[in-house]
């Protein structure tokens, strides 16, 4: 902790009050993510939801989430990073508030899936507002970290913090707390530095574009949640066709547009390529499987949802701590290095847990493996926080940290559903190994992308 606060004093009192306002925004938006996790029977219940509506209680969320995220880094960058997150604070208290009030899982479910939008305000803004207020070096791998710490903590907490209100006044209470800590976020925002000059200054934005883009991901994002009760149900399959038209027709328009919303140069930096893959891997493998791992615990080892929740924090909990350390490692070990030996350290982690089918599995393997996994995890958000910023030009850190983030919440949406289809179809085992060699396939992919320049 003394470390930490050496750091701090170190730092300007604007940079230090836009990275307590993001982190904030970022654990709230984490919290809120995982929330109904802790909740999920009670919500039901109170709600009248059934399996699919269980479903979407769930995944809704990602709809909205995944949709927007590259759209909103892009708004970021042509309105101002500033505006952008207080926009995406006041939108997040809103919906927020609207899941507490919510009358029936519709309802909710709506809520839910706009909370998503204001969520990708702010973490795209807000990650692009470190990258402004830390120009580089050990400054901004001390701020990263801190940001990848956020995200840790948030899924550590959000389960918990939900289960125990809803303990004491039910499961809407949760939502009600986390609308006010909402508000506080959005007049804290107003202390803001003012947007730099260069965003009001930069390109355009394809409108056609970004609808056709988050469109398709919407429509791809509904067909997963939607499909793990039945994939050959009409709306599954509308969603499929409605991904590939608005794929399509994206691809058309970025060919045409005179401002695309992704420049077309833009994947050919190498660091960015990893960026991404690592971002999209830790969302198939890690993230994925971790989503669904309290419900293993729950169906087949008779686990309440606040013991289940307390055990995968172990992973979270760890991933917070590497996260704060990260920043100690030998300036040599670059963010692609990093994120190569994270994602192997989740493999090993996850693989730990074979055995987890069977009804005497021993809970002090599967912890040390969450350990792992955590620990891997740490490293990971530490490394993708630096890569988003650092691998773009400074005018499209919110673009950057748009695709990141697409990435990683896209995966996160594909990777559960792959694991309670692979459950489904033959064990939680299965799902286990199937997340392990992604998340080894994603560090050996990282690991052989060439680095042509050195990261600060």
């Amino acid at each position: 902790m003394s470390a930490v606060v050496g750091e701090a004093a170190e730092v300007s009192a604007p940079a230090r009050t836009t990275l307590g306002i993001v982190v904030l925004g970022t654990l709230l938006v984490l919290m809120n993510y995982t929330a109904p996790i802790g909740t999920l029977p009670a919500t039901a219940t109170a709600l009248g939801a059934g399996i699919t509506g269980q479903v979407w209680i769930l995944g809704g969320i990602n709809l909205g989430l995944s949709a927007s995220l590259l759209l909103a880094g892009r708004l970021a960058d042509r309105y101002g990073l500033r505006r952008v997150f207080l926009a995406g604070g006041l939108g997040f208290a809103l919906t927020t508030a609207g899941c507490a009030v919510a009358p029936g899982v519709g309802a909710f479910v709506a809520a839910r899936t706009a909370q998503g939008l204001a969520s990708a305000a702010l973490l795209a803004a807000g990650l692009g507002l470190i990258g402004q207020a830390f120009p580089g070096g050990p400054r901004r791998a001390w701020a990263t970290g801190l940001w990848g710490a956020a995200l840790g903590a948030g899924i550590t907490l959000g389960p918990l913090f939900a289960a125990g209100l809803g303990l004491l006044g039910g499961w809407w209470l949760a939502y009600a707390v986390l609308t006010a800590a909402a508000l506080a976020l959005a007049a804290a925002s107003r202390r803001l530095p003012a947007d730099a000059p260069v965003q009001r200054r930069a390109e355009g934005l394809d409108v056609l574009g970004a609808l056709a883009l988050s469109g398709a991901i919407a429509c791809l994002v509904a067909a997963l949640t939607g499909g793990r009760t039945g994939w050959t149900q009409p709306g599954v399959l509308a969603c499929l066709v409605g991904f590939l038209g608005l794929l399509a027709l994206f691809g058309i328009r970025q060919r045409r547009a005179r401002h695309p919303i992704v420049r077309p140069g833009l994947f050919r930096a190498p660091l960015l390529r990893a960026a991404t893959v690592g971002a999209l891997f830790t969302g198939l493998s890690v993230i994925g499987f971790m989503s669904y791992l309290p419900t293993v615990l729950q169906r087949g080892h008779g686990y309440g949802a606040l013991a289940s929740a307390g055990i995968v924090a172990v992973w979270s909990g760890v991933s917070v701590l590497t996260a704060l350390l990260a920043r100690r490692l030998p300036a040599g070990f670059g963010g692609q290095a990093q994120l190569a030996v994270g994602l192997g350290l989740c493999g090993v982690g996850v693989v730990a847990g074979y055995g987890l089918a069977a009804g005497t599995y021993p809970l002090p393997r599967l912890l040390l493996g969450l350990a792992v996994a955590g620990a891997g995890s740490g490293l990971v958000n530490a490394a993708l926080a630096r890569l988003a910023v650092q691998s773009v030009p400074a005018e499209l850190a919110g673009t950057g940290s748009g695709v990141n983030n697409t990435a990683r919440y896209l995966g996160s949406a594909v990777g559960v559903t792959a694991a309670v289809v692979v459950s489904a179809w033959l064990d939680a085992d299965a799902a286990l190994l199937l997340a392990g060699a992604l998340s080894l396939l994603g560090g050996l992919w990282v690991a052989l992308v060439r680095e042509r320049r050195c990261l600060s």
